[in-house]
């Protein structure tokens, strides 16, 4: 598997001014008394990681779903690849992988039947060898014969995900891919989504781990059914403080500094970098901790 260059939260050079592979407009869709989506908007480049965080109960399946063809909104629109995803969800589906949270697969029938059976969707040529290659790359070669209902739900993770990637597609739509994958398996996967996303394929995912996140290009937080921000992790991060402690002769300060690299100088400047200011330490915000302090706000 090739070594991943991108460094987390940057652009690419395929998103550079690319135009946009999923495009969502004020999008609202209720259950009842419920509101699943209440105007929803966001925008995905093509060539990017891009990441959905939010609680459980947040809207981020709902979105997905919509994102998908699988649910019709009750208002606004979804475009995909350039297509409506309502009315053209069929042509849309042949160049979309999608994973949801919960496995469609057939738990009586094997890794290689389930992907046979997918793939007769697409009709393409060279089947044999894009199983084989898939299930190499999820590290399920080895149980390939075996039915679903043996594996572990970390397997079956794998093999759904496994179901998403056969056909190579444009847009791949992955609810939560990573869940119950153990920890060398889920960086295989991300560099192999990073790949992707220089062979300029686009991918979208929710996600609960914040250091995820951080390896996503933009990130979206979505509460109570709306976006609250949609920016790089870098940037959402850096909304929050940055606590800075002075340890002196006379004991011990602390600050908090909400631009840290502009503040911190200052800070310094007002001790005149005596002798006796004796270590920095520096605690910022993880991007777990401002997301979470975003989402309290909005309760």
């Amino acid at each position: 598997m090739n070594t991943v260059n991108t460094e987390p939260g940057e652009a690419t050079p395929a998103a550079a001014g690319a135009p946009a592979a999923i495009s969502v407009t004020g999008l609202f869709k209720s259950y009842g008394s419920i509101k699943a989506l209440d105007s929803a908007s966001l925008e995905v480049p093509e060539g990017t990681v891009y990441g959905l965080v939010g609680p459980n109960g947040s809207g981020k399946s709902t979105l997905i779903k919509a994102i998908c063809g699988i649910l019709r909104p009750d208002a606004g629109s979804v475009s995909v690849l350039g297509m409506d995803a309502v009315r053209e969800r069929f042509a849309i589906r042949r160049r979309l992988g999608y994973m949801p949270q919960t496995s469609s697969l057939y738990e009586d029938l094997s890794p290689v039947e389930n992907l046979r059976f997918f793939d007769g969707a697409h009709a393409e040529p060279g089947a044999r060898e894009r199983i084989r290659q898939t299930l190499e790359l999820v590290q399920l070669w080895n149980r390939r014969n075996d039915p679903l209902h043996t594996f572990s739900g970390g397997m079956r993770q794998r093999a759904s995900l496994a179901c998403a990637l056969l056909h190579d597609p444009r847009l791949l739509v992955l609810d939560e891919p990573t869940a119950g994958v153990d920890p060398t398996l889920r960086q295989d996967f991300w560099q192999h989504f990073h790949d992707l996303c220089r062979r300029g394929r686009t991918i979208f995912l929710s996600t609960n781990q914040m250091d995820e996140a951080m390896r996503c290009h933009r990130v979206a937080v979505i509460m109570g059914g709306g976006i609250l921000v949609a920016e790089a992790p870098q940037t959402i991060r850096d909304r929050g403080t940055t606590t800075v402690t002075l340890e002196l002769a006379d004991g011990r300060r602390t600050f908090e500094l909400s631009d840290y690299p502009v503040e911190l100088p200052r800070l310094l400047t007002r001790f005149g970098l005596r002798p006796d200011v004796r270590r920095i330490s520096v605690r910022q915000q993880s991007l777990e901790d401002v997301i979470l302090d975003m989402i309290a706000g909005e309760e």
